[in-house]
């Protein structure tokens, strides 16, 4: 018999016991597995929404890579600009400003008013229902898109209309109400406010008032295929060294070093613990049912069964309980992963469309990897053990 057939069979002789251990390895190997999902998830999620607009590049002034910062000075002419440069395919200006509007017999309602270029309404937002800026009719006010938040708090429908107003923090006023005409109500992939309109770039006038603290630009920039993001960088670099170009390479390691750095202390340290719990648990069962066959053991040696048949046999029953409850944990962690995600995706001001669990052949090969460690270090103890157990004195003590 070989020394996986006895395993086996030395497991389904106790099925209480090799349930308890497949059980908690699957209930331990399934928050391992959400803890790898997380570690790298949210990262691989926040690219995905970087390149689903199109754009891989971002100019900014300061340091601002992902939200628009500061006010970037001359807009259009620098649009204008880029568009110019042989490694640009496209360049779009938004710009975001704090701002209000209300409806009749309601309080005043904070939102987000974007401005933006032409040609970055065909790739910054999709329509739902009514028209795009670029297809709005003409008329006495300028159309605007707004978000499906904002439309269901103010019962809003396309052709209605709506006041909106620049909120000034540097300021105790704010400047005076514009009527606009909802063109169409969109959804947007990266939200900065849970109310969101958006108009033509001017849409308000050259207001003097809005200063550089209340306002932020933003220009987006698709690089042409034949010359990729990063000479698009650099090219924009020689052109403009005032401001800072970024491609989304860029922006996401950025956000890897910074932003995400918590996920990934959190995913380590609660990994080392699962790890950790799932190596006590099968060692301890493991140790248990050596020194409750101390005796078998010691009757095959004493019939000449050599340790390395020993130590392979128990490595065994380590290699069935942790296989068992490992790949069980797998449809149990991603049944918890997306508990968990819906959760964490209900806190306010994330994008609809960012995950914190996100699965990747990466992480399912981890999982495994540090499950079959895990197996072989929990099965360490219990075969020196065994393997180093004294014949004699073992079999006269059962004797005894």
């Amino acid at each position: 018999m070989t020394s996986r057939a006895l395993a086996w069979r030395t497991v389904a002789a106790k099925p209480g016991r090799a349930v308890l251990a497949v059980t908690g390895v699957t209930v331990i190997g399934a928050l391992l597995f959400n803890m790898l999902l997380l570690s790298n998830g949210l990262l691989l999620s926040f690219r995905e929404l970087l390149d689903t607009a199109g754009y891989d590049v971002r100019v900014a002034e300061g340091e601002g890579v992902m939200t628009a910062r500061g006010p970037v000075p001359n807009p259009e002419a620098l649009v204008e600009e880029l568009r110019t440069l042989p490694e640009v395919a496209e360049a779009d200006f938004v710009r975001t400003r704090i701002g209000a509007t209300s409806a009749p017999g309601r309080l005043s309602v904070r939102l987000t008013i974007i401005e933006a270029s032409p040609g970055a309404d065909r790739r910054l937002w999709r329509i739902v229902a009514g028209r795009n800026l670029a297809d709005a009719p003409e008329g006495p006010a300028p159309p605007v898109v707004i978000n499906r938040a904002l439309a269901d708090e103010l019962n809003l429908t396309t052709g209605s209309t709506m006041d909106l107003r620049v909120t000034l923090s540097s300021a105790p006023s704010a400047l005076p109400n514009r009527t606009f005409r909802i063109a169409g109500i969109g959804e947007f992939d990266i939200e900065p406010d849970a109310f969101i309109a958006v108009t033509a770039m001017a849409a308000f006038g050259d207001e003097p008032a809005v200063t550089s603290s209340d306002e932020g630009g933003l220009v987006l920039v698709v690089s042409r295929p034949a010359y990729g993001p990063a000479a698009a960088v650099a090219a924009i670099g020689r052109l403009r060294p005032d401001l800072r170009a970024y491609s989304n390479e860029q922006v996401v390691d950025r956000f890897n070093e910074n932003g995400f750095s918590y996920f990934r202390q959190i995913s380590l340290v609660l990994t080392t613990i699962t790890l950790g719990f799932a190596f006590l648990l099968v060692a301890t069962l493991l140790s248990v049912s050596v020194n409750q066959r101390l005796h078998e053991v010691a009757a095959l040696r004493a019939l000449g069964l050599p340790r390395r048949r020993i130590a392979a046999t128990l490595l065994w029953e380590s290699v069935w309980l942790v296989g068992a409850g490992g790949l069980l944990s797998l449809p149990v962690g991603g049944v918890l992963a997306m508990a968990f995600d819906r959760i964490l995706r209900g806190m306010p001001g994330l994008p609809e469309r960012l995950h914190f669990f996100v699965f990747e052949t990466r992480a399912l090969g981890l999982h495994l990897a540090l499950l079959a460690v895990t197996a072989v270090g929990a099965a360490a103890y219990p075969v020196w053990v065994a393997t180093r157990l004294p014949i004699a004195a073992t079999l006269r003590q059962e004797t005894l």
